[in-house]
């Protein structure tokens, strides 16, 4: 059975989230393992080095919006609104959002104000750089949170990352792995991506059962180790 929103038991979501670079190459798009790790590594390490005052460039806008589009739906319109934009806007925007956090409310108004972005991308620049705040706003993660739900509002943003924030602290107090928001939303996205059949770059169809068995075999063992902890009790 796949993660679900509700589950309370820390280790699945682990396990769920440890999937997550092994499924990113799974979906066989060349660009976007390069991507990722700009998104996932890269850019957040220049937005620290950017305190007090983080912001992100034109062309970092557009890397962001790139890896927005190739792990979800692509939609080249976005792109081409990305591109448009120049260094002295992105530049304000984003340098007025991160200033905001964390008032999500702020931060997202002040890049909607750039032509093309909406608060799905708006959410994608913030987790970038205040990923215990701001989880991205996939459509994956939103589907599991809102129970279908798929209007990419203001308003709905607010209820998705609010939803997050408060299920981070519940797994986060319950012991083991310290979770933030971001983390949720990317167990999610994999407990999605897991459900689903997806097109390699040859354009035939794979399921990902090397996953699957990675994760069962992780089931398997936490389920030993769970009953040796009760034997020793016992």
């Amino acid at each position: 059975m796949g993660l679900d929103y509700n589950c309370s038991d820390g280790g699945t979501w682990e396990q769920q989230l440890a999937a997550y670079g092994s499924l990113v190459r799974a979906l066989g798009k060349p660009k976007l393992h390069d991507l990722d790790h700009f998104y996932t590594s890269s850019l957040p390490s220049l937005l620290r080095q950017r305190r007090p005052s983080p912001f992100i460039s034109s062309e970092e806008l557009v890397k962001v919006v790139e890896w927005k589009l190739s792990r979800g739906k692509w939609r080249p319109k976005l792109l081409s609104y990305a591109s448009s934009l120049s260094e002295e806007e992105v530049k304000k925007a984003s340098m007025a959002a991160f200033s905001a956090i964390p008032d999500l409310k702020a931060a997202i108004n002040a890049l909607t104000t750039l032509k093309g972005v909406g608060p799905a991308t708006a959410s994608a620049i913030l987790a970038a750089g205040a990923p215990d705040v701001a989880p991205f706003m996939s459509d994956e993660a939103m589907e599991a949170v809102l129970g279908g739900v798929k209007e990419y509002t203001l308003k709905q943003y607010l209820l998705f990352a609010d939803r997050l924030q408060c299920k981070a602290k519940e797994l986060s107090k319950a012991g083991g792995k310290q979770f933030g928001p971001s983390d949720l939303e990317r167990a999610l996205w994999c407990a999605a991506m897991e459900k689903r059949s997806v097109k390699n770059k040859e354009g035939g169809k794979f399921e990902l059962t090397e996953i699957e068995e990675k994760k069962a075999k992780q089931n398997k063992d936490a389920e030993k180790s769970s009953a040796r902890k009760r034997r020793k009790r016992d």
